[in-house]
């Protein structure tokens, strides 16, 4: 009897957290590379990819800031590469999509739905800021809700879909779900649906094992057999959710975008270090991890042959 594959996503750098939380945040085009790279190695079959202003590390959704290392890792590896459409909330949508318009990756995230965005208990964690942007930022998301109205999603959707990338569906509430399946219901989104539910976001749902409960029932009903799960834990909820997904049959997501820890009060010294945690989990349930090809085949998605970069 075939063990099942658990597809591990690794998110490499994000804009949710700042470059003076942690020295092992990659800003770089070099250090994403690396970064990038290093999770594959270690066993990510997806990397999920955000760029960074390389002197400030300041999030950066141009094209010409993610073009260095989206060619540098696929000379150096066959990773699922995964462009983010949700940049930073303080953007606008067409904006955080034109990176992925541009560069026509195998997959890109897609949030489905506005919600209140809460940052600002970090400020409670961290006191010195490198950047006059990272504090000023972290407190201004009390006032914060990060847009994802019908209307942006449906840009998106009209967007990338003549280019054939298909998506990584970040549903931070059940709303989410629903959101989801009405553009499915209008052919907007086709089958495998690869669905990120995510949890332990301040404005999002709970990290409680009920709450994961929760999602994976709603998405049972409204998608059936149609949908991969696969589950995000924010912060220190992030191995025991990865654990709790691989248990039940879900694939993971982990990295230095969702969590900088790799154990009570001790950074991860890399996203390396991140998935390598999660590939013990994931063999420790005697599973097995899903290499790229594998991932692509899970997913439906289109080939590395087929992206522009």
């Amino acid at each position: 009897m075939k063990s099942r594959k658990v597809i591990i996503t690794c998110a490499v750098t994000g804009s949710i957290h700042t470059p003076s939380m942690s020295p092992h945040l990659p800003v770089t085009a070099e250090e994403i590379a690396e970064a990038a790279v290093g999770a594959a190695e270690a066993g990510a079959a997806i990397v999920h990819l955000h760029a960074r202003n390389p002197v400030d590390g300041r999030p950066d959704q141009s094209p010409e800031a993610f073009a260095p290392f989206l060619r540098s890792i696929k000379s150096r590896s066959d990773v699922v590469v995964n462009l983010t459409t949700g940049g930073s909330p303080y953007m606008s949508v067409e904006e955080r999509v034109r990176p992925a318009a541009v560069f026509k990756p195998e997959v890109a995230s897609l949030n489905m739905g506005s919600m209140n965005f809460g940052l600002f208990p970090m400020l409670k964690r961290f006191k010195t800021f490198k950047h006059e942007w990272e504090p000023r930022m972290l407190e201004n998301s009390r006032d914060l809700v990060f847009r994802n109205s019908f209307k942006d999603i449906t840009y998106a959707l009209n967007t990338l879909n003549e280019t054939n990338t298909r998506y990584e569906f970040e549903c931070y509430d059940t709303s989410h779900l629903y959101n989801l399946h009405y553009f499915w219901q209008e052919g907007l989104v086709k089958a495998p649906l690869f669905i990120q539910t995510v949890f332990g976001l301040l404005g999002g749902i709970g990290p409680h094992p009920e709450d994961v409960l929760h999602m994976k029932r709603t998405a049972d009903r409204l998608f059936g057999d149609s949908y991969r799960w696969s589950v995000l834990g924010a912060g220190k909820s992030q191995m025991p959710l990865a654990a709790m997904s691989a248990a039940m049959g879900g694939n993971v997501r982990v990295g230095l975008e969702d969590s900088l820890w790799a154990g009570a009060g001790r950074l991860a010294a890399s996203n390396a270090e991140q998935v390598s945690q999660a590939r013990t989990i994931v063999e420790g349930l005697g599973l097995e991890i899903a290499t790229p090809d594998e991932a692509r085949q899970i997913l439906s998605l289109k080939g590395r042959a087929n992206v522009a970069f």
